[in-house]
């Protein structure tokens, strides 16, 4: 029970802040997302490959420089790729 209370506090900790990245700041999604890239469990892996996505709508290039530098580490969940088309 206290593995699934701790996961549900770290999956909490990640989409809380969609608050910051609806207003443009990243750094807090970035800094959380960077200690839970090696973390074991699928319902994290989602909910940090959503908040990429999320900021990668907004600011593409802060999403592929963290994309970049950690993609290695990160297991396929949270690397969904989503077609990009040129406009």
């Amino acid at each position: 029970m206290r593995c699934g209370i701790m996961r549900r506090g770290r999956r909490i900790a990640i989409m809380s802040t969609f608050h910051f990245i609806k207003r443009g700041d990243y750094e807090e999604t970035l800094k959380i997302t960077e200690t839970l890239v090696s973390d074991v469990h699928d319902l994290i892996h989602k909910a940090v490959g959503w908040t990429l996505r999320e900021i990668g709508k907004r600011n593409m290039n802060k999403e592929c420089g963290f994309l970049l530098k950690h993609y290695r580490n990160m297991p396929r969940t949270m690397l969904r790729l989503e077609k990009v088309t040129a406009s």
